[in-house]
């Protein structure tokens, strides 16, 4: 009977999973997505303006009205705007720039020899945490982390005579559900922080973000996610898995000795610059301080990008060079120019996003969007953190048909982050709370284009291993994350703890 049962609820979820799917294949490409969203804002302009909408600004006694990009004005715009909608597009340049740095560490190898070194070095009773966590940093190699993680992680469970599928489970959680948590500013920090201050600097006087404005958050989510993430493997995944009689003999490959040398010879060249870069910091009336010899607003934080970026050019280089993979200046170009090359669809896709944001900022559909919700909701008296709350579980639905951690921010973010604005919240905070709802989703829905390489990493050890199989692993993961993670964003919130440097709840 209670197998029935269970055949019953399996039978459920998987049609619920299918509908997911369907939904989302429906979906066009985000770059295609985008176009479509870019006319259907020129044809609500021209609609919306034939009923002459007017609203105040908050901060202001100014009416504004919406502007009609169907109008002479409006094509005009749309017209002599393209170039300078896509080159002034804040995350551009900050994502392109990180990149050059993480690029260079990642094609030398540095980063994947750092992954297989953290997990392989572990104590066998730490293996566990060890996944999780080389999972969560992963995100500093990008989207390489899915395909690298997870199957080096199986394959250490296996050999330590542990089931292979919770040590990839365990992977592919740190990597997916936590991907955009991290002990350092990641490129994922430069991405999202670049799109809210495009969006923000549309009001006048109102607050920006940087990449480091999430940053104490996201340091304490790695170490809570790395937590929950081996409790779950161990006490939920693992003991449903039972015992693997599978025959996989598939042996991982050690770091050689040229590895962890470059890796030796890369940390001391980290700590040279991070303590020269103390240094200068601390060093009385340095110019990386304001003029109040204070740090929080100051030139540091301002120009904490290229600063990210020489630390891993540093490190990227010293590691590339012991290994002979660095042997002039022209291996640094070219490494840096691969880098670039796999920017490529990022920058395509920025091109539509930049057009979008553009139209939706002309239009003023945006404002009047984020003033109409804040009104209502002021209201109704809904201003408390109950409806940031809210606010994520919707982010964290909305990840299941439109998988990209930027896209989708780009989509929300126009009308969210001025409507929590007009609420008085910070738009740093609302970032943070996106963030928590958008990864916990990440690693059970089918849109994530690297579901399908992760199941094909699965069947290795069990070669009956299907979509469903792969969402039953990981739902755990997803639901139990997100609580937790939204318990850790609440007790930020009520305890008054910074989410960055000087970024608290309220503006």
């Amino acid at each position: 009977m209670a197998n029935e049962t269970n055949q019953e609820k399996n039978a459920g979820f998987a049609r619920f999973l299918n509908v997911i799917e369907r939904i989302g294949n429906k979906l066009p490409d985000p770059f295609m997505l985008f176009v479509f969203l870019a006319i259907m804002i020129i044809i609500m302009s021209g609609f919306i303006s034939l009923f002459d909408v007017t609203f105040t600004q908050p901060g202001s006694d100014e009416q504004v009205s919406i502007r009609n990009l169907l109008s002479t004005e409006g094509i005009q715009f749309i017209v002599t705007s393209v170039i300078e909608n896509f080159v002034g597009f804040a995350p551009l340049g900050i994502v392109l720039t990180m990149m050059l740095g993480v690029g260079l560490a990642n094609k030398v190898g540095l980063l994947e020899a750092v992954i297989k070194n953290t997990i392989l070095r572990a104590p066998q009773a730490l293996v566990t945490y060890a996944v999780v966590f080389t999972g969560i940093i992963g995100n500093l190699a990008a989207d390489a982390a899915f395909v690298i993680v997870p199957p080096l992680a199986a394959m250490v469970f296996y050999n330590v005579g542990r089931h292979p599928l919770a040590g990839l489970a365990a992977g592919f959680a740190g990597v997916g559900a936590g991907f955009t948590a991290n002990v350092t500013v990641a490129n994922t920090d430069a991405v999202l922080s670049g799109i809210s201050a495009e969006v923000m600097q549309t009001i006048e006087g109102a607050a920006t973000v940087t990449p480091v404005d999430n940053w104490y958050f996201m340091l304490v989510s790695s170490l809570v996610l790395t937590v929950t993430g081996g409790l779950i493997t161990e006490k939920i995944v693992e003991p449903r898995l039972g015992h693997y009689d599978g025959g996989m003999t598939r042996e991982f490959e050690e770091t050689t000795p040229e590895e962890k040398k470059g890796l030796q010879n890369a940390v001391i060249a980290a700590v040279i610059y991070i303590g020269f870069l103390v240094f200068i910091v601390a060093w009385p009336g340095s110019p990386l301080r304001n003029d109040d010899g204070g740090m929080i607003p100051s030139p540091f934080i301002s120009g904490i990008v290229p600063i990210i970026m020489l630390f891993f050019m540093t490190i990227g280089i010293t590691y590339g060079v012991t290994l002979n993979k660095i042997e002039n200046t022209r291996s640094i170009a070219k490494y840096m120019g691969e880098a670039m090359k796999d920017m490529s669809g990022f920058i395509v896709l920025i091109f539509a996003v930049s057009q979008f944001i553009a139209y939706f900022e002309w239009t003023n559909i945006g404002s009047w969007l984020a003033v109409t919700g804040a009104s209502f909701l002021q209201s109704v008296e809904m201003t408390g953190l109950t409806v940031v709350a809210m606010f994520i579980l919707l982010s964290a639905v909305l990840n299941l048909v439109v998988f990209s951690g930027s896209a989708q921010w780009a989509l929300q973010a126009p009308v969210f982050l001025q409507m929590f604005y007009y609420l008085d919240y910070h738009p740093a905070f609302i970032q943070a709370a996106y963030r928590v709802g958008e990864s916990s989703t990440s690693v059970v829905t089918p849109m994530n284009p690297y579901f399908v390489i992760v199941l094909a990493f699965m069947r290795e050890y069990d070669k009956k291993a299907g979509l469903g199989t792969l969402m039953a692993l990981m739902l755990p993961y997803s639901m139990i994350f997100l609580v937790v993670w939204i318990m850790l964003f609440l007790a930020f919130a009520f305890l008054g703890i910074p989410f960055g440097p000087g970024i608290g709840i309220h503006v």
